[in-house]
């Protein structure tokens, strides 16, 4: 049952702060003790009256709620797993595959979190995959085999109502959850902010659509953990580690030239992965061989980013997007280094590559896989790098070789504005992510500060 008769009302409670006092009303359900903050005695006496209105009136009280049933929202007649499905179609409609993908994750978790018991007909694992990969997976749910159907059936059956959202205890059962991975432990700082960051969306949306009052996730500081964007300094590479990574994979036996001339592009013109393998050869403005000035200019204006094809609206493992953070139909244009206009030029030959071909094709033709390119990196890790480097955050990652990009940019003086502008970033968000990286012009800064900030003598 969901509802209680054994009921006890307890005086107002005074907390008198520095800033405000609080009134809060207090009661007991079978037991379990439930409390209702006010910023008045008035508004406090008042609640309280209704509350010992509904015993009088032999009202019974919501044990999801611990409010008197008269008091219900529409939440109670609201599934979660219903609305969850109907959240995550509303956002499949506005969001690209990745935020398709994180969503699905994150009402898998609270999904978890908010079953009346746990599975015991079914593995966790089970679970896991039919809520992820086909409840909220509006592309594929209807396509759901028959074993994933029953599971998605009992977890319909065995969901709380909407109504747990209005129990503070509750919600922060589930938040605990969906903070915390598999094994108990917290999970990374960034996964818990994006899992709520997704949890408040569908809590406004539930707002909205009027099936919760208010949102019941808290709010301000402290109500999410803090997450850092700045790039560790170890990650980034020195010239010579550099030369020592993309010499190797450009010896590689199959396909090493040109993902060697993938990582170049990189890391010498900061591009993002994925807007490097939507090149077009028609994007690349080389100069004359002959020519005094070897830089070349690179277009961006499209990016692929691989997501699966369960998650793209084609069935595609990537799917074409305009830039990150800009307009569709937005472009941008990047120097790049005579050394990579070499690089390219030996590139687009030797594949015999024309205008209206990508520059950087799979084996057998078509789009460049990303796990070729990720199996190809750490193979150089591990063969061109010392055993303290490989273990070492030293380009762990093939966005390494942006952020080296940028930070050298950076370093040789370019301006904040500019280096921006090339990489596709803000300014606010470039200083945010790679200032800490920025060095080598201590002494210069020194005697700038040093001749501004000497005093004349004065005769006395």
């Amino acid at each position: 049952m969901d509802t209680t008769y054994s009921i006890k009302i307890w005086k107002t409670s005074v907390y008198r702060g520095q800033r405000k006092t609080t009134h809060t009303v207090r009661w007991e359900l079978d037991g379990k003790e439930w409390r209702a903050p006010f910023s008045t005695k008035a508004l406090a006496d008042a609640f309280r009256s209704e509350l010992v209105s509904a015993t009088r009136r032999g009202e019974a009280f919501s044990l999801t709620t611990g409010r008197p049933v008269s008091h219900k929202s529409g939440a109670t007649a609201v599934n979660w797993y219903n609305f969850a499905i109907q959240f995550a179609d509303a956002q499949w409609q506005r969001t690209g595959g990745n935020n398709r993908k994180t969503t699905a994750k994150a009402l898998m978790a609270t999904t978890i979190a908010l079953l009346r018991t746990p599975p015991t007909a079914f593995r966790p694992v089970e679970v896991r995959t039919a809520l992820r990969e086909f409840a909220y997976n509006t592309r594929r749910r209807e396509d759901a085999p028959p074993e994933m159907a029953t599971i998605l059936k009992w977890v319909e059956r065995n969901t709380l109502s909407m109504a747990a959202w209005e129990d503070p205890s509750k919600v922060e059962e589930v938040l605990r959850a969906v903070g915390s991975k598999l094994d108990g432990t917290g999970a990374a700082a960034s996964s818990v902010k994006r899992n709520r960051r997704i949890l408040n969306v569908a809590m406004e949306y539930a707002v909205k659509h009027r099936i919760l009052r208010a949102n019941p996730l808290p709010k301000g500081r402290g109500a999410a953990p803090k997450t850092s964007s700045a790039v560790d300094k170890r990650s980034l590479l020195n010239p010579e580690q550099a030369a020592r990574l993309l010499g190797w994979v450009r010896r590689r036996p199959r396909g090493g030239k040109r993902l060697h001339a993938f990582f170049a592009t990189m890391y010498y013109a900061g591009p993002r992965p994925e807007e490097v393998v939507a090149m077009d050869v028609a994007d690349i403005r080389l100069p004359d061989e002959d020519a005094e000035d070897q830089w070349c200019e690179l277009l961006f204006h499209t990016a692929k980013p691989e997501v699966g094809k369960n998650w793209t609206d084609t069935g595609a493992i990537r799917e074409e997007r305009g830039l990150m953070g800009r307009a569709s139909d937005d472009t941008r244009v990047v120097p790049g280094h005579p050394s990579l206009t070499r690089i390219l030029r030996e590139h687009i030959k030797a594949e015999n590559l024309t205008p209206g071909n990508p520059v950087f094709q799979g084996e057998k033709g078509g789009v460049l896989a990303g796990s070729v390119i990720r199996r190809a990196w750490r193979t150089a890790r591990a063969e061109a790098l010392s055993p303290e480097e490989f273990a070492s955050p030293l380009g762990k990652r093939v966005y390494d070789l942006r952020h080296t990009c940028l930070t050298n940019w950076l370093n040789d003086g370019v301006p904040p504005a500019q280096v921006a502008e090339w990489a596709g970033n803000s300014v606010p968000v470039l200083l945010a992510v790679y200032a800490r990286c920025i060095s080598g012009q201590l002494q210069d800064l020194k005697q700038r500060i040093l001749a501004r900030r000497d005093l004349p003598e004065i005769a006395g």
